[in-house]
């Protein structure tokens, strides 16, 4: 079972049962999981500046985080759905 980087209409995981990591599925995953690892760390640059910028304000701050959680979480799923769940 594979844990897919996205969840269902109801906000559960979903997962895909298959044995051919080619398959029209499998291959969207990978590049959604691509996806989201590029754009994790376009956003740890851009938090990481804004964190060294001290004239940055509340709102610079709050939305550097938010973006930041947001990577964090799909960051993670991947990672889970790697074999990395180590709890």
């Amino acid at each position: 079972m594979r844990l897919l980087p996205w969840a269902g209409a109801d906000g559960k995981a979903c997962y895909l049962s298959t044995d051919d990591p080619g398959s029209l599925l499998s291959r969207l995953a990978d590049d959604i999981e691509a996806a989201q690892l590029s754009s994790a760390e376009q956003v740890l640059a851009g938090a990481r500046a804004v964190l060294h910028d001290p004239k940055a304000g509340e709102r610079a701050v709050r939305f550097a985080l938010t973006r930041a959680v947001e990577s964090l979480g799909d960051v993670l799923r991947i990672a889970v759905s790697r074999g990395g769940d180590n709890r």
